[in-house]
């Protein structure tokens, strides 16, 4: 039951229109994510990419079973099995593409690369979800995309350019499992998504892993138990806005994420932004702010109680 400080910001963001409240939710899920993949690549350079992706999504499960046994099984007893797994197979497909990758390419150009995401996550919205697309939309993922251009493009002709290429192939597949999600959404609870996503992949992952495996140290286990934490709650956010808003409307604000990511990976590994990158940086930034504010022009006022 909610208190004092937490049920006076359950009420203030009821009040907040649905795509306003769903770029908040995508914004705290890209803050999240930031943070677990730059843990993420530190594990990964001293384990096997598979076996670090398996213990990730191990530990995200873990770390919700206290829920599951608070409130049992019937509580996140999915109405369709079949649509849990599917989405699972697909993310560790995708999975696999960016953990192999991961180790081997800076933060911000990873980010960066993940950012064409939202073309393939638009397309497929409008194509097979029937959501609407206004061209505030269109034109502010096609200025992130730009963007993420003058970021990525002088790195794609040198000697890790195979690696950014792997990282650019995950893309389209995670915006299928992202769209996999937001149907799922009509369905399911967000909880119920989230625990069987982390049970899924775990399971797929685990045949993968145990070919290179390695016994990981203490500090390694502590690690990997604060990515599944940070998964996890990352996973929540992210299924919370895709169940109130359309999945096109949040796109844009995921490019602030590269913003984050060169801090990151500039203090936890040297990784000196670039001046390409803080161009492309300025370029997101200035499209997220302006898509923010015409959704939030374009959304109606909620109704509030008393009101017709």
């Amino acid at each position: 039951m909610q208190t004092g400080p937490a049920r006076w910001l359950a009420q203030r963001a009821a009040q907040l229109p649905p795509t306003l409240r769903g770029l908040l939710w995508s914004a705290a899920s890209g803050a999240l994510f930031c943070v677990l993949n730059a843990l993420m690549r530190a594990l990964a350079l001293q384990l096997d990419p598979m076996q670090a992706q398996f213990l990730r999504y191990l530990f995200g499960f873990l770390v919700l079973l206290p829920l599951l046994a608070r409130y049992g099984l019937a509580a996140y007893r999915p109405r369709h099995l079949g649509g849990q797994f599917l989405r699972g197979a697909v993310h560790t497909v995708g999975l696999v593409l960016w953990f192999v990758a991961l180790p081997r390419i800076p933060l911000a150009d990873m980010t960066a690369i993940g950012f064409t995401g939202p073309l393939f996550i638009m397309i497929g919205a409008w194509l097979f979800l029937r959501e609407p697309m206004r061209w505030e939309r269109w034109l502010a993922t096609a200025l992130g995309f730009v963007g993420v251009l003058i970021v990525v493009g002088p790195r794609l002709s040198g000697s890790g350019g195979g690696y950014h290429l792997l990282m650019l192939a995950s893309a389209p597949v995670f915006a299928a499992s992202f769209l996999i999600t937001k149907a799922l959404t009509r369905t399911e609870g967000t909880g119920t998504i989230v625990l069987w996503q982390a049970l899924s992949v775990t399971l797929f992952s685990l045949p993968l892993a145990l070919p290179v495996w390695q016994s990981p140290s203490a500090a390694q286990w502590l690690g990997f138990a604060l990515c599944g934490l940070l998964g996890s709650a990352g996973h929540y956010c992210l299924t919370r806005s895709f169940s109130v808003a359309d999945i096109s409307a949040t796109q844009s604000v995921k490019f602030l994420e590269l913003l984050w990511s060169a801090a990151l990976g500039w203090m936890l590994f040297a990784d000196v932004p670039t001046q390409s990158t803080l161009v492309g940086g300025a370029v997101i930034s200035a499209a997220t702010l302006w898509v923010a504010r015409r959704e939030h022009r374009h959304t109606p006022p909620p109704v509030r109680p008393g009101q017709p």
